[in-house]
């Protein structure tokens, strides 16, 4: 199994934590957290684009000259995609970008993001995260204590304290063990996640 380093809130080290090989030790299979990335982004995308085709835009009913005699190109519309104010030749419409991807292939790549991350020794563990009272203050501190930046800070429970006081911290984000995804473990360059979170995650997705 695994072993990663443990530390308190002032980045002081405490111990070790043995990690489950099934999901923090497994092979990465990095095209798996492409697709995972890459769904994630196309459901997260409106698809609300729209332009206008000649069919739809305004005017050109009328033939703008006759077709031989005036020594100009012959013409049917003005509207027609080569004229001003005329429409787009393959103009976007609504669509649905997103696709499947099986529950088995989200949860390998999910695995594999959190194998690189401890194999990049980019996982952090903390005992505990605990704060009195919405301080951002106080919750930089703790992210400077561990020399952390970038982070996605993952709580094994709602802790409206530490959500409230990260949420104003640019490049940190917040999430529960519960629904954790590859997308955000790959977007932040470290994981911090206290004891429990890591216990969590270990029964959930064992």
């Amino acid at each position: 199994m695994a072993n990663v380093k443990t530390y308190d809130m002032t980045g002081k080290e405490t111990g070790s934590m043995e990690l489950d090989d099934n999901i923090f030790g497994v092979r990465i299979n990095e095209h798996l957290i492409h697709l995972a990335v890459t769904q994630y982004l196309a459901d997260n995308r409106q698809g609300t684009q729209k332009a206008k085709t000649r069919s739809e835009v305004s005017g050109g009913g009328r033939k703008p000259w006759r077709q031989k005699g005036t020594g100009h190109a012959r013409q049917g519309s003005t509207r027609s995609p080569q004229w001003r104010h005329g429409g787009v030749v393959f103009a976007p419409v609504p669509r649905d970008y997103s696709f499947k991807l099986n529950k088995k292939e989200k949860r390998i790549a999910l695995k594999s993001a959190l194998t690189s991350r401890v194999e990049a020794e980019k996982l952090i563990v903390l005992d505990e995260l605990k704060l009195d009272a919405i301080r951002t203050k106080e919750f930089k501190k703790v992210l400077d204590a561990l020399k952390v930046g970038k982070a996605l800070v993952v709580l094994d429970s709602l802790d409206r304290n530490v959500i409230l006081s990260a949420r104003n911290l640019p490049g940190v984000a917040t999430c529960q063990a519960n629904s954790i995804n590859t997308y955000d473990i790959m977007k932040y360059s470290t994981v911090v996640a206290t004891k429990a979170a890591v216990e969590k995650i270990q029964e959930v997705y064992a």
